[in-house]
């Protein structure tokens, strides 16, 4: 069905990739019956459209309401995703309120969430800085301890050091159907080292947020207003949770890895505010969770040919990083 794009959304910023139209955009034939079935009014324009790890559309419909409606292919996990993101908005916590719970459309799980523009990124990776993201990271995890909900498996991909694949990596086409031999021999070996170190673990799981790069956090007033992308809820120990934040929360577009001093200043501040200090095997897979995700975008990085930004991060950093994983 074409329908009128009304404007792209700067208020998003980095958070969103727009993609230009001008005229109409085709949108599946089939939402806007979805709207009316699960929202009670028909879409009459486009805010914005996305397409990455999902396929998200903000539209306005016909009564005037704005809302956010994403699918996803995601073999199961939306649902306790956007259960979680539900409960929290209904605590206080500053995240976009799911107006539906996710529903199936063929092999797509589709939930629509109210729209919440407006706030901006907080730029920045040193150490004062991570305390800031470390802050609102420990009152995420805080909340989420409370909740009871299906584990979102399998974990997101740039976390899924714990796949049942073959080799090294998750599969994943986009990568896999690509020339290996571009991966610095480093990565791989940063990679494999950390991996080894993330699996010998023996901690219990929790439910933790996996993709906290600043490109998905608004703040306004010195408070962070918004925080986006639930669907990348994972199922972790806590340490692992924490040390890939303390790695990402400086991540904009490209991703890349913060400072290893900024880290430090983050896990030393989340355990401060979360009451408790991390035993020495957690210290370990604190600091091997930090490295994984820029391993897994600098591979990405050499096989598209793009610049190494965490390619280089991850060369200046990694024996820093291993050392204190003792991988």
């Amino acid at each position: 069905m074409p329908i009128h794009l009304l404007k792209s959304d700067p208020d998003r910023g980095s958070l969103f990739c727009f993609l230009k139209f001008t005229g109409v955009v085709d949108m599946p034939e089939w939402l806007p019956g979805w709207c009316v079935d699960h929202l009670g009014d028909r879409p009459a324009g486009v805010l914005f459209t996305l397409r990455q790890m999902s396929s998200v559309v903000g539209l306005r419909l016909a009564g005037g309401r704005a809302v956010v409606v994403k699918m996803r292919d995601d073999g199961g996990r939306v649902a306790a995703c956007v259960d979680a993101q539900t409960r929290l908005a209904d605590r206080g916590f500053p995240c976009a309120r799911p107006l539906t719970p996710a529903v199936r459309v063929g092999p797509l799980a589709v939930h629509a969430e109210e729209y919440r523009p407006g706030g901006d990124p907080l730029p920045g990776d040193t150490p004062d800085v991570a305390v800031r993201y470390a802050t609102v990271f420990a009152r995420l995890m805080a909340e989420l301890a409370d909740l009871t909900v299906a584990p979102p498996l399998p974990n997101p991909r740039w976390v899924r050091w714990d796949h049942p694949d073959p080799g090294l990596w998750p599969a994943f086409d986009e990568v896999d159907g690509r020339d290996q031999s571009a991966v610095p021999a480093y990565v791989v070996d940063t990679a494999a080292r950390a991996r080894r170190r993330l699996l010998a673990a023996d901690l219990p799981c929790v439910l933790g947020h996996a993709d906290f790069e600043a490109q998905n956090l608004r703040w306004r007033d010195g408070e962070v207003s918004t925080v986006h992308d639930w669907d990348s809820l994972a199922w972790m120990p806590e340490a692992a949770l924490a040390g890939a934040a303390s790695g990402a929360f400086a991540s904009a577009s490209p991703p890349t890895l913060a400072p290893v001093e900024s880290s430090v200043a983050f896990l030393a501040a989340y355990q401060d505010l979360r009451g408790r200090r991390f035993t020495d095997e957690e210290h370990e897979i604190a600091w091997a969770a930090s490295l994984w995700p820029a391993a897994h975008n600098a591979r990405w990085e050499a096989v598209h040919g793009d610049p190494p930004v965490s390619g280089a991060a991850v060369r200046a950093q990694a024996a820093e990083r291993l050392r204190r994983a003792n991988a």
